[in-house]
């Protein structure tokens, strides 16, 4: 049996703490999802980013790396992930988390009554490996954008769209995401020509 969530409220569920915990790591909630999907994975920063701990500083860049190095391995063939142990111990605290993941169940159950698996050829082949390149990329820019107010739970937030739609083989939502992170970095470059 696959255990890996393929639903969002399920996977925010993975994601939380167990009870009594005071602290959460990154080790431990891969660990609870398994290596096995990619998408998957990549899905838990990228959320995390989305809700309010996307302020705590150094919390962009974290993420980021664990994507990084999760689409990296996906280029390679990797089927199962491996993340270095100094991202892996990194942890939040239990409350904090909690809250996040509170924050996240409403729009997280809209999203998943309207998955129902359209568009599907955008999510396999050649548009599979765009989707993860374009990630890469989104990613690359949150540790240089960190002090930028939204930009990166935004910019999450696209990801997070194109995981989804990766994980639940919705073509849907992987536009949705090429989409948002489109009016996202038009709107940064606007307003950086702006101010020259």
């Amino acid at each position: 049996m696959d255990p890996t969530p393929h639903r969002l409220v399920d996977l925010l569920e993975t994601m939380r703490p167990a009870e009594g915990a005071s602290r959460v790591s990154v080790g431990d909630i891969i660990s609870r999802i398994g290596g096995r999907s990619i998408p998957a994975v990549i899905l838990v920063p990228a959320l995390v980013l989305v809700s309010p701990i996307s302020g705590i500083p150094g919390t962009p860049t974290l993420g980021a790396l664990i994507i990084i190095l999760c689409t990296l391995q996906s280029f390679a063939g990797h089927r199962h992930l491996w993340l270095p142990s100094v991202l892996t111990r990194r942890n939040v605290s239990a409350e904090q988390m909690s809250k996040a993941l509170d924050w996240l169940q409403k729009p997280a159950g809209w999203i998943d009554r309207h998955s129902h698996g359209r568009f599907r050829l955008l999510t396999a082949g050649p548009f599979r490996l765009i989707t993860y390149i374009v990630v890469l990329l989104l990613a690359c820019s949150w540790p240089f954008m960190e002090l930028l107010p939204f930009f990166t739970s935004f910019s999450a937030s696209a990801v997070s769209l194109m995981m989804f739609g990766l994980m639940t083989r919705d073509g849907a939502y992987l536009v949705a995401g090429y989409m948002l992170a489109g009016l996202v970095y038009l709107t940064l470059l606007s307003v950086a020509l702006g101010l020259v």
